[in-house]
């Protein structure tokens, strides 16, 4: 399948869920390192609806795990994953949720704040002037104007992030703007929390402690919501575990004992 990469052998009994929308191939370390315990799909989402991005993860998993599987979505791939369970419970055996968004509206409005207050005078005025420019222009200007703003926004997320290859991602804005205004009606309406409700299967939750989504935005909700729930805070962590000198090891050793179970 072209929206699909493939790690180890089968069985492919885990999958790996990118963030963005419009990120896709930001968790092929994450597959890498978990393909040797067994197969590990990364599918790549390519819709640019809410609705299609359930709807091509559900056909994946469908055609090529062996189900139910282990989903570990990372960031919005949290909620895409969320909501994928939710709907279609008998493809997941245990949820895994990495660097999540809240899941109640009011613990959102400090996260622009947060990453813009760890960067420096220059790189916040670059932060304001790509906003203007995915206002005002399209195409593949808008696209390169995306990748650099996630850039500045990985550096403003990390806690002691280690020197690591860049990974070959697709930005993509017409998808994260196709998805994102959704989701986020999905989360201020309730909708989003509410679906937590139908999900049967184990969740975890692991989140670093500076990562700019509040912790207890994912913590606090779901801890009421869901029936099966664990959450693991990282210290010395930022957003994306797996590139942090000091929550790596721990993390991917948290990954795997949930990956086995």
């Amino acid at each position: 399948m072209e929206n699909l990469r493939t790690y180890g052998k089968a069985p492919f009994n885990a999958a790996v869920i990118h963030g963005g929308p419009g990120a896709a191939g930001e968790m092929a370390p994450v597959a890498r390192e978990l393909a040797p315990g067994g197969g590990v799909l990364e599918p790549l989402q390519t819709s640019a609806s809410l609705e299609g991005q359930v709807e091509e993860l559900k056909t994946v998993l469908e055609k090529c795990g062996d189900l139910p599987v282990a989903l570990m979505g990372f960031s919005w791939g949290a909620w895409l994953s969320f909501i994928l369970t939710a709907k279609y419970p008998g493809l997941v055996k245990k949820l895994v949720l990495i660097g999540s968004g809240g899941f109640e509206e009011k613990y959102a409005g400090k996260l622009h704040e947060i990453r813009l207050s760890r960067l420096g005078r220059g790189d916040r005025l670059e932060v304001e002037a790509l906003g203007e420019v995915l206002e005002r222009t399209v195409g593949l200007d808008q696209n390169a104007s995306f990748a650099r703003l996630g850039a500045l926004f990985t550096k403003a997320d990390a806690f002691d992030p280690v020197i690591y290859e860049a990974q070959p991602i697709e930005y993509r804005v017409d998808i994260f703007q196709g998805v994102w205004q959704d989701a986020v009606e999905m989360r201020r309406s309730g909708e989003l929390l509410e679906l937590g409700k139908r999900i049967e299967c184990p969740v975890s939750a692991i989140h670093g402690d500076y990562d700019p989504h509040p912790a207890e935005g994912v913590q606090k909700p779901l801890s009421v919501i869901l029936k099966n729930f664990r959450f693991i805070l990282l210290k010395n962590c930022g957003h994306m575990p797996w590139i942090e000198r000091q929550a790596r090891d721990k993390f991917y050793e948290i990954l795997k004992e949930e990956n086995k179970n």
